[in-house]
């Protein structure tokens, strides 16, 4: 779908600062992001848990399916759709489009604090 005219894109960090397989959070613009390397790919997501407002940054990365688990209830999420597997979280967290370029981690926001709705 092509992108609406309302996003800003952010320089989160740089790509060499996260390892690979690492989750890092990232507040910028009225945004809580969990900032995702799994090998060369970089993954950005909502960081807040849907389900008890717990830091997803701080749970486990699984690289081979790529979840994220919530450290506090074990729910994982994608970070390809944001979708939890697992219960007790039902909603999905917010994914945005992330690339990098020129060895910087750049992230789509929707600018006003308003979420694209992906779907």
């Amino acid at each position: 779908p092509p992108m609406s005219a309302a996003t800003t894109t952010i320089d989160v960090c740089a790509f060499d600062d996260l390892g690979d397989g690492e989750a890092r959070r990232i507040d910028t613009h009225g945004h809580r992001l969990a900032v995702v390397r799994v090998a060369d790919a970089v993954y950005v997501i909502g960081d807040r848990c849907t389900h008890a407002e717990a830091s997803l940054a701080e749970g486990e990365v699984d690289p081979d399916t790529l979840h994220i688990e919530c450290w506090r209830h074990g729910s994982c999420f994608s970070l390809v759709t944001g979708m939890p597997d697992v219960p007790p979280a039902t909603k999905p967290t917010p994914v945005y489009d992330a690339r990098v370029e020129g060895g910087r981690v750049l992230v789509s926001l929707a600018s006003e604090g308003t979420e694209v709705s992906r779907g």
